[in-house]
């Protein structure tokens, strides 16, 4: 019996594209509201280290993401 993936001919490089966007979607936002939550907590209330600690979230969000994906397909 054929593959779901020879069937209806999604490639292994579309499948694992996809499944790093929702990751990505989730651990991104995850790792953003961790920053910002630290950083309020630590008592920086003004936007300038919130929208750092945001943007820190953002970027070790990637090769997070990276990681997981590879570890799941």
């Amino acid at each position: 019996m054929p593959s779901v993936r020879a069937v209806f001919g999604i490639s292994p490089g579309c499948v694992t594209f996809r499944l790093a966007t929702l990751l990505f979607s989730m651990i991104s936002s995850t790792l953003m509201g961790v920053g910002v939550v630290a950083v309020l907590v630590a008592g920086y209330g003004t936007l300038v280290p919130i929208l750092a600690a945001a943007a820190v979230g953002f970027v070790l969000a990637v090769p997070v993401t990276w990681q997981v994906t590879r570890a799941l397909y």
